[in-house]
């Protein structure tokens, strides 16, 4: 079920918002009527009673289509629990989840940024180009696994608890922030495995047992402090009231700053 509204702003903008009611949907369905929609005009879209639907917003790019529709950048609210591959390939949009998410959120994500007031599953981030995740609580296994930049862009993941095993394995570029809010204990292990660029800053104490082949640790230098404060910033600005947390009290934890020892990690393996 589908209903339109257009809401005016405090500055008197109006923006036509469409709700999908998505209970009985499968995913094919529901993806159809978010593409249709947005090729209608619509700017918002709200999804409804979501269970487990994926590929959510994976649909919504037009590189053939007029510059009107491929220029323009969704606003999308989700409320219910989205399956697999949340945002996969996103360009541009914005997605943001009132509840928890499954695994591959952001998949090859290009731009744009994705908000989960909750928790994830695996591999988030995977092979990650450009744009934003903000995760409010934990996530699972191989996050940010082959997360890359490509060309200007610089894919940021921030993380509000902790994570599991192989985080940022194979990492090719990128910022991966994990900030173990409520003293949380970080009992990941091979961390950073194969990692060959980018950068994974961890508040809290890790054991150097806990690092993956190929990663060492670094003191964090004031371009470092700097792209804390952005992104824990913007973290805080997500989640701030709902955690009960400032940046200021976060930025004053001792963070470990965790790189690629070399930018061939596996050069003996291969042929030169």
């Amino acid at each position: 079920m589908m209903t339109e509204t257009c809401q005016m702003t405090k500055m008197e903008i109006k923006m036509k918002t469409v709700e999908i009611d998505s209970a009985g949907l499968s995913y094919r369905e529901l993806n159809d009527l978010m593409r249709e929609s947005m090729l209608d005009g619509a700017e918002k879209i709200i999804l409804k009673n979501v269970t487990g639907q994926k590929f959510i917003g994976t649909r919504l790019y037009f590189p053939k289509a007029s510059k009107t529709v491929d220029s323009k950048k969704l606003e999308i609210e989700i409320f219910g629990t989205p399956g697999n591959d949340l945002g996969a390939f996103l360009h541009g949009h914005s997605i943001t989840v009132f509840a928890n998410a499954q695994d591959g959120v952001g998949n090859t994500m290009e731009n744009g940024e994705i908000v989960v007031h909750g928790r994830a599953g695996d591999v988030v981030a995977m092979a990650m180009r450009g744009g934003k995740i903000f995760i409010r609580d934990s996530l699972g296994y191989r996050a940010a696994m082959h997360m890359k930049e490509y060309e200007d862009k610089t894919p940021v993941l921030v993380i509000g608890g902790t994570a599991q095993d192989f985080l940022g394995e194979y990492m090719a570029g990128g910022i991966v922030i994990l900030l173990g809010i409520g003293d949380q204990e970080h009992r990941a292990n091979f961390i950073g495995t194969g990692i060959h660029n980018g950068v994974i800053y961890i508040r809290g104490q890790l054991e150097e047992e806990q690092l993956g082949k190929g990663v060492i640790i670094q003191e964090l230098d004031e371009h470092d402090h700097q792209v804390l404060k952005n992104c824990v910033g913007e973290f805080v600005n997500h989640f701030g009231a709902e955690l009960d947390v400032k940046a200021e009290e976060l930025l004053q934890g001792e963070f470990v700053k965790l790189v690629p020892a070399s930018n061939r990690p596996y050069k003996a393996v291969y042929a030169n």
